[in-house]
């Protein structure tokens, strides 16, 4: 890949003798302060309350007698 036109001219100068930019740099701009945690129940929740993920037990044996009907038709055929 090339380089930036900034990384490029940072290079001349170090190739010329001059100080590097680099390091002026705060010690900080390296590291990644935020913080992380895990999600509480309720965050998790929230995620996907609006995406129908909520599912009644009549409709999962449905789409499962279903199922077992067309296994049962196709041997029937």
């Amino acid at each position: 890949m090339s380089q930036s036109r900034a990384k490029k001219i940072r290079l001349k100068r170090v190739r010329e003798g001059l100080r590097n930019p680099e390091k002026g740099r705060s010690p900080f701009a390296y590291n990644d302060m935020r913080t992380r945690k895990t999600p509480t129940k309720k965050e998790r929740l929230y995620k996907t309350k609006y995406k129908n993920h909520y599912f009644s037990k009549e409709e999962d044996r449905g789409s499962f007698y279903m199922e077992q009907i067309l296994n049962e038709f196709s041997f029937c055929v």
